[in-house]
């Protein structure tokens, strides 16, 4: 089990992240709030999931440890795989996760793309003795590199959005509605006008 990586960060995307490791690229599928706490030609340390499959080996990187147990935890749910459970801990932080399961706050849970009211009962039967164990979510207040090109962010946050269940009609909307944002801050990371967009999305 990889537990963690620790490198220079060679670029970012909308969902992923990619880390030199001394000349060795290893590119992190990651959270929004994840891309929003590093920047590009700085170091970084991601705590890490390593998923297997039969055909591929699927890296998850996270800011810290509870986001990544969070992950974790929600696929120990029946019907949750890694692309959902990244979907899960995108629109809710740890601490919002565990207080929405403890609190059977089924409305937050099908906010998530991919979860309807079944499947939100399911996660709250299966999960709510082991929540309790998630940590408080940390501040990721940290700030991303700022999108290359004056438009290449909306490309970028619209494929982050369909990759993470949002079907393209909702994904193109939350960036008309985020754009704003954009043009009076041009220094916005991808990481933030995605974070930006799952909030609105999520209203």
């Amino acid at each position: 089990m990889i537990a963690h990586l620790t490198g220079t960060v060679s670029q970012v995307g909308g969902t992923w992240v990619d880390i030199d490791l001394g000349g060795f690229g290893v590119r992190a599928l990651a959270t929004p709030a994840t891309v929003a706490s590093v920047r590009v030609g700085e170091t970084a340390t991601l705590a890490t999931s390593l998923v297997v499959r039969q055909d591929s080996l699927t890296l998850f990187g996270f800011s810290d440890p509870e986001e990544r147990d969070a992950f974790e935890l929600v696929q120990s749910a029946s019907g949750i795989g890694p692309k959902l459970a990244q979907a899960v801990v995108s629109v809710l932080p740890p601490a919002e996760l565990r207080a929405a399961i403890s609190s059977e706050n089924l409305v937050a849970l099908t906010k998530v793309p991919g979860i309807g009211r079944k499947g939100a009962q399911k996660m709250v039967i299966e999960l709510k003795e082991k929540v309790n164990a998630l940590g408080a979510v940390p501040d990721l207040g940290g700030t991303g590199g700022a999108a290359s090109g004056a438009d290449a962010w909306r490309d970028q946050v619209s494929s982050g959005l369909e990759s993470l269940g949002w079907s393209a009609k909702d994904a193109a909307a939350a960036v008309e509605g985020i754009a704003p944002l954009r043009e009076e801050n041009p220094t916005l990371g991808i990481g933030e006008l995605m974070r930006a967009a799952l909030q609105s999305l999520a209203r």
